[in-house]
This record gives C-alpha cells, structure tokens and sequence, in this order.
C-alpha cells in the first residue's frame, strides 16, 4: 500500500481512537460529578435526619452509588478496549480496531460510542459484542451482510 495513503489511515484511526476517548471522558466526569453530588446528599442525611427515613434516604443513596460505580467500572473496560486496538497493522479482515466502509455507513469496531464525526466523514463507533460487529468480524473486502433485512457490502477495510 502507497505511504501517503497508509498515512491518512493512520490518521482517521488515531482521530477515531481520540473521538472515542472524548466520547469515555465526558461520560466518566458526569459519572464522578453524581457520585460527587451523592457523596455530599449521604453527609446531609446524615446530619439531618433519624429512624427510617433516614435509613430510607441512606439506602437510595447507597443503590444510586452502586449503579454510578458499576458505569465508572464499565468505562474503565472501555478505555482498556481502546488502548488495545492496535493503531498501525492493517489487516485484510475485520478485526478489533478495524475502520470498515460499506455500501451504506462507515463503521469502527472498538467501543459502543455511536455516531462519531472525524474529518467531515460520519462513523459509528461499535463495540465488538454488538450486531453489527458481530455480523464484520472475520469478513473481507467485498464481502456482504445483512442488518435489519438491509444487504450491505464491504468496500473498504482500514
């Protein structure tokens, strides 16, 4: 492959891979901010009431914690996905990290972070266990696939 085109490769990768951890850094600062927020609501129950409204209220605060610490532990599986991909082998399959351009959409196969915008092009970043990967992985150039009834062919495999 020419080294101006491997180049431009490259770089939608890095600026996907970059889009993808922007997309991880603003769901992780809403996430600690709640958490934040719940810390700060459990210290004023704990000043301010007694019996079982106040065991009540501790519990809300306790399950609303747990979620919120589940999702910031999600996130974090996210960002290892995303350090794994590898940014400089191409491959002729759909792989992990694969940049894949079909007769319908472009898709990234490495996190679940929907629709992302990279140098004017639309992509759908897709996490590697969604139907859409599922239906990639280990397909070539010119090969089909079908989603939702709709037929779709590979052009492009970056």
């Amino acid at each position: 492959m020419e080294n101006s085109v491997l180049n431009k490769m490259k770089v939608n990768r890095n600026e996907l891979i970059k889009a993808c951890k922007s997309y991880l850094d603003k769901k992780i600062r809403i996430v600690k901010d709640s958490l934040s927020g719940l810390k700060e609501d459990l210290e004023n129950e704990s000043k301010s009431s007694a019996g079982d409204k106040y065991e009540t209220g501790r519990e809300m605060i306790n399950i609303e914690w747990n979620k919120l610490t589940n999702q910031l532990n999600e996130y974090d599986r996210l960002e290892k996905i995303l350090n794994r991909i590898e940014q400089n082998e191409f491959h002729d399959t759909v792989i992990l990290g694969s940049i894949v351009m079909t007769s319908n959409s472009s898709y990234f196969i490495s996190i679940p972070a929907g629709e992302i915008m990279v140098n004017e092009g639309k992509f759908y970043a897709v996490g590697i266990q969604s139907p859409v990967a599922r239906q990639l992985i280990g397909k070539k150039r010119n090969d089909s696939f079908n989603i939702g009834g709709k037929k779709y062919k590979i052009e492009e495999i970056i």
